[in-house]
Order: structure tokens, then C-alpha cells, then sequence
């Protein structure tokens, strides 16, 4: 049993081979694609356990391998991998908080819905603002409450008691 063995490199230590990249707080593997004959790239996030993007990857001149990565195609995938993630976010957040202005008695309020995604107490907060951003009222109420102007209204109208 005579041999040394090299121990992994750590898990934010640079790599540059042909198929497997990490740099950046990213990691590009080239994979064989189980669909079909070709190869895919996997694009993860350092932290991360599920890829961010996958995608097909290019075939080499030798047509059976697939083309090597280097520092430009690794860069362009980071940027659309970057994106796909910022996006995600984007739809996650929208989906989380909603918002909605209305006027009642000659006042303008703003109704914020904030879900908060527990999986033992998921709720939701229900605030309102007068227009200086100055809380007027808080209710917790269900994760599945649906705020809309008519909602909202009647929350107000209501003494900002919390909604039935």
C-alpha cells in the first residue's frame, strides 16, 4: 500500500480542466446527456446542491467528445447562469410579497401581503402605510390570504381588524 494519495481540492480552490470548471463561487461540469448521444454542461453555485442551469453542450472536432471548456465559455455560462438565478428570485419574491395602494375615506394606503414560507407555521403578515411609510396597522393572517384592492379595502374599513 505504498502510494500517496492527492486529497481533494478544497471546495472554493480554482479548477480549469476540459470538463469539469470551478471558479468564481461557480462549478461548469460537462456531462454526458442521458437524452440523446450528445453532452450537457451543468452550471452549480458554490452551496449549492441542484444545478442552476443545465444545458447542451457543444461536440468536440473529434464529434464523439465534447469540446473542452475554457475561461470565455465558462465566463458566458456564469453570466447565464447568473441571470437564470436572478430571475428565480425575482418570481419567488413576487409570488412572496404583494403590494397594492388604495384610497379609502380620502386617504391613500398601501397594503403589503408578506408570506412567510414556513413548513411547520407558514402565515403571512398583513401591513399597511399611510403614503410617508408610516405603519397604520398589522395582522397576522393565512399564508394563502389573497390581497387585492376589494381585500384591502375592506381590512381597512374593518378597523384593520384581522380579516375572517
Amino acid at each position: 500500500m505504498g502510494g500517496m494519495t492527492t486529497p481533494p481540492p478544497a471546495a472554493d480552490e480554482a479548477i480549469h480542466e476540459p470538463r469539469l470548471w470551478r471558479d468564481q463561487g461557480w462549478t461548469a461540469r460537462v456531462v454526458k446527456n442521458n437524452d440523446d448521444e450528445g453532452w450537457a454542461v451543468e452550471m452549480v453555485k458554490a452551496g449549492q446542491a441542484e444545478p442552476a442551469l443545465v444545458g447542451p453542450w457543444t461536440m468536440g472536432r473529434d464529434k464523439k467528445n465534447p469540446k473542452p471548456l475554457d475561461v470565455n465559455a465558462f465566463h458566458t455560462l456564469v453570466k447565464t447562469a447568473s441571470e437564470v438565478l436572478r430571475r428565480h428570485e425575482q418570481q419567488l419574491h413576487a409570488l412572496l410579497h404583494k403590494r397594492v395602494a388604495v384610497t379609502v375615506a380620502g386617504a391613500r394606503v398601501e397594503v403589503t401581503l408578506d408570506i412567510v414560507a414556513d413548513d411547520d407555521d407558514a402565515h403571512a403578515v398583513l401591513r399597511a402605510h399611510d403614503p410617508l411609510g408610516q405603519a397604520l396597522a398589522e395582522v397576522r393572517v393565512a399564508a394563502g390570504f389573497r390581497l387585492t384592492a376589494a381585500a384591502a379595502t375592506a381590512w381597512i374599513e374593518d378597523g384593520y381588524r384581522r380579516p375572517g
